[in-house]
């Protein structure tokens, strides 16, 4: 098992690689970098944090509204569709965000089929709506696409913690608006606040609808000075500037999922779901609205505006390359659903034996992966060939990374294998130590007490664990377009292209297919949240 260790910790060395890569980078500067530093501070910087900053209030709004307001009507509220709005709520989370920005142009454009339909009914010329690309286009789609997190949570939140307290302040004769303000938010802040942190750091890492819509994020800067300005070290220092940003929003995160962990052991016998009120006339349109516009701007509509160039040029399209894209992607998350399972079941075993000390910061580092942008990780992985080539200009090395698909596999599993290792340790989490007690006083240790005894307990958080990374590669655009071997493209990456390319109609079917596959996961978990009630 000591051997075993030692190959874990040098796994997660490999794994942790991007993040030591990018903060030697400050090592590197000389001074032709410091220049470079100092012009970007003078022109771009300014700008790519005022829009990010800007791009990330609007969202953390927009999201913590639309968030909270779902939450509060389906969890305190009664009316008719509670339980279906329960899980359709969270149907915009199989959509990925650029799909839904290329079905929001391809309606609303000038060229757009709603613009066409008002001229020509109306008689009018020129433009009927403002232009969809830009920032706050941006921020629309990006609000509706991640404000599950912050319903998940909050929901979650007033499901466990809620229940005696909304029902006291109903026996003290407590209106229900003001059960609402002093004892329904009051509680669920925490879970508001983590949810809206997660939102935010996948705000940041978004490159498809930024791209898209020509805002000028971070995430945007970096792969311009990367792969248009040619300056690595400048895409390197603003990869610094946006791990910052997201350390930051990660910090938040946990700060706010240990309030939630010291509210649950205060309030541990409070499991009951606080029971709802029925609303009718107002209140009834209010939960309505509440519920059906996040639905329908974040799953709904989006659907439709992509369904409809796909059926208007079915005849013309090609599905051959189709099939090899599909082919791609499947290849690429079957792979890496593979190992980063395994490797997260590897990791689970080694912090479950030695829960103390080194193993809990490799695990927590490994954690970190999730949170990092796939910018940053291209920049992480690409930049240490540089400093290879100079000491070895034969090296096979790039041509490995690039011409083949170890470098992405590597970026994946960089990003992915902490989802792996989160639902691993859930699954640990409900395994008695008591069962490895008795194990070992058999004679049953390391992997012998992973075969026999954790491994037919773990099957299903394994098996959840494959899914999440599959589906999370399946629909990952930064580290694809930038690390995929030639010839080698994938569903995201032609749904990307052809959007750009102003093909739309050609873009919609691999859209669609990134859409059908994200809804396996997301019936699965408005499932188990409903058996779990």
């Amino acid at each position: 098992m000591r051997t075993t260790s030692g190959a874990l910790w040098l796994l997660g060395l490999f794994l942790v690689w991007p993040l030591l890569a990018i903060a030697a980078t400050w090592f590197h500067l000389d001074a032709a970098g410091w220049q470079t530093l100092r012009d970007m501070a003078d022109t771009v910087l300014p700008r790519y944090a005022a829009t990010s900053l800007w791009l990330c209030l609007g969202v953390g709004v927009g999201v913590a509204m639309i968030g909270t307001g779902a939450a509060l009507a389906v969890t305190i509220f009664d009316f008719p569709g509670r339980r279906f709005f329960e899980w359709a709520l969270l149907l915009p989370l199989a959509v990925p965000p650029y799909v839904v920005a290329y079905g929001y142009t391809d309606f609303l454009q000038f060229a757009g089929p709603l613009q066409n339909a008002l001229r020509a009914a109306f008689g009018l010329e020129g433009r009927m709506f403002p232009e969809v690309r830009n920032l706050g286009g941006a921020i629309w789609v990006l609000s509706f696409t991640l404000y599950p997190y912050v319903y998940l949570l909050t929901r979650t939140a007033l499901a466990e913690r809620a229940s005696n307290l909304l029902d006291a302040a109903a026996l003290l004769g407590a209106p229900w608006w003001r059960r609402l303000w002093q004892v329904a938010l009051p509680m669920a802040r925490p879970a508001i606040a983590a949810g809206v942190a997660l939102a935010l750091m996948e705000t940041l890492a978004d490159f498809g609808v930024v791209s898209y819509f020509g805002v000028q994020s971070f995430t945007a800067g970096i792969y311009k000075a990367w792969l248009a300005l040619d300056d690595r070290y400048a895409a390197a220092q603003l990869a610094t500037v946006l791990l910052a940003l997201v350390a930051l929003f990660l910090h938040i995160e946990q700060s706010a999922q240990k309030r939630l962990r010291f509210s649950s052991r205060q309030t541990a016998t409070l499991t009951q779901a606080p029971k709802p009120v029925r609303l009718h006339g107002r209140g009834l349109a209010l939960a309505w609205l509440a519920c059906t516009i996040p639905l329908m701007a974040g799953f709904v509509l989006p659907v439709l505006f992509m369904l409809r160039p796909l059926l208007g040029e079915w005849t013309q399209l090609q599905l051959a390359p189709f099939g090899q894209w599909a082919f791609n992607s499947l290849r690429l998350g079957l792979l890496t659903a593979v190992l980063a399972s395994a490797v997260a079941l590897a990791l689970g075993l080694l912090v479950r034996i030695r829960p103390q000390g080194p193993t809990q910061w490799l695990a927590r580092s490994i954690g970190l992966g999730y949170a990092v942008p796939g910018a940053v990780v291209v920049v992480g992985l690409l930049l240490p060939l540089d400093w290879v080539r100079q000491i070895w200009p034969e090296s096979p090395l790039g041509a490995l990374m690039t011409a083949t698909s170890l470098g992405l596999v590597w970026a994946y599993l960089v990003r992915f294998t902490s989802v792996a290792l989160q639902s691993v340790q859930s699954g640990y989490s409900r395994i008695p130590r008591s069962l490895d007690e008795s194990s070992q006083l058999l004679g049953c240790r390391g992997w012998a007490l992973l075969a026999r005894v954790h491994w037919p307990l773990l099957r299903r958080p394994v098996a959840a664990a494959a899914l999440l990374v599959f589906v999370d590669v399946m629909k990952e655009l930064p580290a694809t377009l930038v690390l995929r071997p030639f010839n080698s493209d994938t569903l995201a990456v032609m749904a990307y292209q052809l959007a750009r390319d102003e093909r739309l109609g050609e873009a919609a079917l691999p859209a669609l297919a990134l859409v059908l596959v994200g809804l396996v996961p997301v019936i699965l978990l408005s499932r188990t949240l409903r058996s779990g009630r």
